[in-house]
Order: C-alpha cells, then sequence, then structure tokens
C-alpha cells in the first residue's frame, strides 16, 4: 500500500506526470511495431497502460477529494485535469487508431472470443466515437470539445467541493434537534450561536428534526443553491458542447450518444421505463402527501417539510425515532455487523491494518480474504468522517485496479468516503438507520471492486456498464431491512443490549412509509438529467429544472437551482436514471436470497462467482441470466417498493 503520509503537492504532480511519460513509451511501443501485428504487441500495452492510469488517479486526483492539504489538494486538482486530458487525447490519435485497426484485421483478431474479443471490440468503439470515421476537421472539433468538457467537469466538482455556507442559531432556534447534535456543532460566527453547515451530518438531521420550518425552508434554499453562482454558466456550457458532439455524430442529442455504451442503449427504452412505473407510483404518492399534510395541519407540504413529517409520522405511528435508532448502531458495530454477515454469505474474512499510512488520521484499512483458503482477496480503505473541504457526499473510488501480473493476479485496493457522524470523547460515531444503508451500499461497491477477476483492466471489478454499476450496491441495501439480520449486530452503545425486537419491527414495518415519494424523487432527478442531454441545441435549465420538480409531487422551490450542486451530472450525464434501472437488477437478484435463504452461503457463493466475479468482462444480461437462471423482470422491484400487481 502507498505511504500517503509523504504525499506532498510535489508528489501528486509527479506521479501523474510518470505516469503518462509511462504511457506515452507504451504508446509508441504500438505505433512504431514492425510486422505482423498480435495481442501481445498491440492490445497487452493498453492493458498496463490502464493500470498506470488508475495507480496515477489513487495517488494523485483522489486526493482532491479527501486530502486535508489545500496545496495537496490543488495539485491533486491540476493533475486530475492534466491526466484526464491526456487520456481523453488518446483516442484522437490517429497513429494509434491505425494499429488497432491493422491488429483487428489479422486472422489473430477473429479468433477471439470472451473477454478479450469483448476488449477488441470495446477498443475499436472508443476510436469510432472519437470521430475516426469524420473528417479531419471534425474530428479535431469533437477533440477540442472534449477537452473543454474535461475542464469543466474538474472545475464543477472542484466548486462543490469548496462551497461552504450555513445557518448561525441560536439554542432556541434548535428546538426538535436531540442534545448529542447540537454538541456537534462549531461555534457560530457571533457569541452564543450553532454553525449549521450543508455538511450531510448537519443538513440531514436538522432536517429531519428541527421544529423551526422557516428555519428549514432557509437552510433548504441555502443547500439547493450550492456553488450556483460558479456552476451554473458551468453547466449551461457543458450542455451545450454535449449536444454539438452529438450533432457532429448525427446523433438526435447527447442522450442517444451516451447510451451506446450502456445496457439501456436507446432514451426510449428508459423512457419506457418510466411510463411503466410513474403511473402507479403517482397515484400512491398523492395518498402519500395527503398523509404528509394530514400531519402538518395547515397548508400543502412543501419540498422543506418532507424529512419533517416523515419522520414525525414514523415516530407516532410506527415508534420509530431515528435518535433513539442510532443509538443501537455505533459504526464499529455495524462495521463489525457488515463484514461478520458479508464473511458469512459470500465466503469472506476481514482483518483490519494495525497501522495505516493514509491521507489522515480517520482513515482505517482492511485486507479482504477467502475464509476458506485464507488468500488476500483485496484490500480498503474507510475514510467516514466529514471535514473541512473534504468530498461531501458517500462514494467508492478505485485506487489500484485488480490485474493479472508478471507475479500473479494483482489484488486491487478500493477506498470508502463517506460523512458520517464523528466520534466524540464521550460518544462514539452513531448512525441512523439510513446512513447505515449508505455504508452497505457503498460497501456492495467495495465488494463489486475486489472480488472481480477479469484478465484485463478495462473490465476490472466495477468496470462495468454505467446502468448497471449500482446492481450490486443496491442489492446490499436489502440486509439492512431484515429483522433477523439487523438483531444480530444492533445493540445499545451504552448498555450493550440488543435492539429491542418490537423496535427492529417497527423499524422494518415503516420501510415503504412514503415510497413512493422517495421513488419519485429517484425519476426526477433521472428525467431532469435526460431533458438536460434530449434533442435540441438550445436548453432552458431553469425550466427543465421546475418541470421535472414536478414529478416529486411538491412545488419548486423558487429561487432555488440544485442541480448547480449535482455532481452525478458529470460521469452520470445522461446515465442518472442507471440508479432506478440499477435497482430493478439489483431487487431482482436478491429475491434468490429471499426465496432460498435471506444469509445463505450457496446462493451468497453462486452471487459472489457469477455477479461479483466476472467485473466488467461479460454482458450484464447474460450475467444476471446466469445468476437467475431465468430473464430478468421488474416483479420484485414493484413489489418491494409496496406496488401489488394484477
Amino acid at each position: 500500500m502507498y505511504d500517503y503520509t509523504s504525499l506532498t503537492a510535489e508528489t501528486v504532480t509527479r506521479a501523474v506526470e510518470d505516469a503518462i511519460a509511462s504511457g506515452e513509451g507504451l504508446i509508441t511501443s504500438i505505433v512504431d511495431h514492425e510486422g505482423k501485428r498480435t495481442w501481445s504487441d498491440t492490445m497487452a500495452p493498453l492493458d498496463i497502460l490502464g493500470v498506470e492510469m488508475v495507480r496515477a488517479y489513487g495517488i494523485g486526483p483522489f486526493m482532491a477529494r479527501v486530502h486535508p492539504d489545500k496545496s495537496v489538494r490543488d495539485a491533486a486538482q491540476a493533475a486530475e485535469e492534466r491526466l484526464q486530458k491526456w487520456q481523453s487525447d488518446l483516442v484522437f490519435r490517429r497513429d494509434l487508431y491505425e494499429a488497432i485497426e491493422e491488429y483487428a484485421a489479422t486472422d489473430e483478431a477473429s479468433g477471439l472470443v470472451g473477454e478479450d474479443r469483448r476488449l477488441l471490440e470495446f477498443t475499436q468503439r472508443d476510436f469510432r466515437r472519437a470521430g475516426h470515421a469524420l473528417t479531419a476537421e471534425e474530428r479535431a472539433e469533437v477533440q477540442r470539445l472534449r477537452t473543454r468538457l474535461v475542464e469543466l467537469g474538474v472545475a464543477f466538482n472542484r466548486n462543490i467541493d469548496e462551497f461552504e455556507d450555513g445557518l448561525d442559531l441560536t439554542r432556541g432556534q434548535l428546538t426538535g434537534l436531540p442534545d448529542d447534535y447540537i454538541a456537534r456543532l462549531a461555534e457560530g460566527s457571533s457569541e452564543g450561536t450553532y454553525r449549521v453547515s450543508l455538511d450531510y451530518p448537519d443538513y440531514y438531521p436538522f432536517m429531519d428534526s428541527a421544529e423551526d420550518r422557516e428555519l428549514r425552508r432557509q437552510i433548504q434554499f441555502k443547500f439547493y443553491n450550492k456553488a450556483v453562482e460558479a456552476n451554473l454558466p458551468i453547466l449551461e456550457e457543458t450542455v451545450r458542447i454535449r449536444h454539438r458532439i452529438a450533432e457532429i455524430f448525427g446523433m438526435p442529442s447527447w442522450a442517444h450518444y451516451g447510451m451506446e455504451e450502456k445496457m439501456a442503449k436507446d432514451p426510449k427504452v428508459v423512457e419506457e421505463m418510466y411510463a411503466g412505473i410513474v403511473p402507479t407510483l403517482t397515484a400512491k404518492g398523492q395518498e402519500e402527501i395527503a398523509d404528509l399534510g394530514a400531519s402538518l395541519g395547515d397548508g400543502r407540504p412543501e419540498g422543506w417539510d418532507h424529512r419533517y413529517l416523515h419522520t414525525k409520522i414514523r415516530k407516532e405511528r410506527f415508534g420509530v425515532d431515528p435518535n433513539e435508532v442510532a443509538g443501537y448502531f455505533p459504526l464499529q458495530q455495524v462495521l463489525d455487523g457488515m463484514f461478520e454477515i458479508t464473511g458469512e454469505v459470500f465466503g469472506l474474512s476481514y482483518r483490519q491494518h494495525d497501522s495505516v499510512a493514509a491521507w489522515h488520521k480517520d482513515v482505517m484499512a482492511y485486507d479482504i480474504l477467502d475464509a476458506t483458503s485464507d488468500e488476500l482477496l483485496a484490500t480498503f480503505y474507510m475514510d467516514l468522517f466529514p471535514r473541512e473541504r473534504k468530498f461531501g457526499h458517500a462514494a467508492a473510488f478505485d485506487i489500484v485496479p485488480g490485474h493479472p501480473g508478471p507475479e500473479g493476479f494483482v489484488t486491487p485496493v478500493t477506498a470508502i468516503v463517506a460523512n458520517f457522524t464523528k466520534p466524540t470523547a464521550d460518544t462514539p460515531s452513531l448512525l441512523q438507520h439510513h446512513e447505515v444503508v449508505t455504508l452497505f451500499h457503498e460497501f456492495g461497491h467495495v465488494l463489486h471492486n475486489s472480488l472481480g477477476r477479469s484478465g484485463h483492466v478495462r473490465f476490472a471489478g466495477y468496470n462495468t456498464e454505467w446502468d448497471f454499476v449500482e446492481a450490486p450496491s443496491q442489492i446490499m441495501e436489502h440486509w439492512c431491512w431484515d429483522a433477523d439480520v439487523l438483531r444480530q449486530f444492533a445493540r445499545h452503545h451504552k448498555t450493550g443490549e440488543p435492539i429491542p425486537d418490537t423496535l427492529v419491527d417497527q423499524l422494518v414495518a415503516a420501510r415503504n412509509l412514503h415510497i413512493a415519494l422517495a421513488m419519485l424523487r429517484q425519476v426526477a432527478f433521472g428525467k431532469l438529467d435526460l431533458a438536460f442531454h434530449s434533442p435540441g441545441a438550445e436548453r432552458d435549465l431553469h425550466a427543465i429544472t421546475r418541470e421535472t420538480t414536478e414529478i416529486t409531487l411538491f412545488p419548486f422551490h423558487e429561487g432555488t437551482f440544485y442541480p448547480a450542486a449535482f455532481g452525478h451530472l458529470f460521469g452520470y450525464d445522461a446515465g442518472y436514471y442507471g440508479y432506478l434501472w440499477s435497482k430493478v437488477y439489483g431487487d431482482d437478484m436478491f429475491s434468490r436470497f429471499e426465496a432460498e435463504g435471506v444469509l445463505s452461503p450457496e446462493v451468497g457463493r453462486e452471487y459472489r462467482f457469477k455477479v461479483l466475479g466476472p467485473g466488467g468482462s461479460k454482458d450484464p444480461m447474460e450475467i444476471l441470466r446466469d445468476f437467475l437462471g431465468r430473464e430478468p423482470d421488474q416483479r420484485a422491484f414493484l413489489r418491494y417498493i409496496g406496488i401489488e400487481q394484477g
């Protein structure tokens, strides 16, 4: 493992420059090759190149998300732009394109099967999508535009990560919030006040429990306007550029262009998915709005009332107080439970590192081993607490890709980054149940990245189709809602008493409370993303935001523009639908566990080797059919969200 404690701005820059220099040498070896081309002299160097790029990312650009030193973060952001531009430019090299096409015409290439055939086809597709069938002038324009997209994406994410705002409130204004929450807040700008920031551990509990409706409105206004001044023009330019690229390729829209690489293939397929579920969700959602309105008692619920009223009703109707529940989920205990469950089901064991040469003292590291052979399978970092300028969401990052090396398989290294409540001298980090779900979700990505055993870096771990990548994380969430599973590890942090059966039953019973509104929110995000990238050169992003907000059944929050902080618009662009798309498949896969045993090691081993093991080396539909033994469908998804089919 890399020694991050010695990392400086200079080493970040050098790591990326060294990787690029090595990459240039590999590309030169390909294009300068003389004689008949073979896999080893044309395709194999691309695998080595892939390893170099991921390793450089883990030392360089990743530090922009997590490193406490501003000079390192700044160097990492510059390195990210440098690395992404270099990688983006590769597919525009005519000499490299010709080398790949020359190899593709050989007898050896025509005889390729399986993963090797998939890699060649994907590589040829990359060059085609760079415009090698276009005129030189058109290809140059595409290259210039894609380079600009790299610059915009780096700036967009930097603006989100560096944005700071919040409310400074008195103790009296924090009515409804528990004492331990208030004790964790930073001091406000004036004496006797507390700072409620827009960081998740501050913002979401405030929206759940703060009784002052006007203050909830004020902080949501700030939350929905994160980085808006800096990022709105970036987003507008980005959408225009993406449309122009699609136009050059003769595509109706960026969504059409982007979906060529995804399972869905065509925006029409996604719209059909939405059409099949939105009417039922909307009808159910209207009932849920009425339920929230009855609890509010005066007027129609607004967006800033949603979480508060939902929490209130859960407490009144099911006896579920999120702060009471959190007492049974101290972080380390949840981790131990998660490791025990996944160990039992997937045949794994875990070993914590005694010391970690990481980028921050809060970071932990673990090895994943095969429970039978004790073989080291992977290593992962966990950086779970918020700090100034750190990445503000929860995500998994690829640090070292799993890949075949000269001396055997090189085990992958992954990092989870999250923002859970930090422990104090008196109280451990206590997770609300939705945070437990988030942890299991992100660990699903870690397992996917850790247990994949593909033959090529291109398909390592979770490097699969973008609208399938969330399925192995969505499936993990189900274990957080199973009563028998929760009883295994939920114990009170003070008394050690197991979570009462009544509280578990109430928590599970409340799972589908206002579920349609939650699903409609996901639909709205997906439709906003598609509408931003739909046909037509001119897009009114404000109008689209307003129109798609109507899907949620809550009024639009006037004066706000939340997409300015919607980081998924870079990376998941025209692909955010994949969260709901993947959930359908994740739910379908979990139906096997439900039928054959929620903690069945037999089903777990099949899942490990048939779903996680291939990584991206097989088509996702092939993986699903192999594991399910049938064609996948929506039945489990609809049942889990409380929609019964006739």
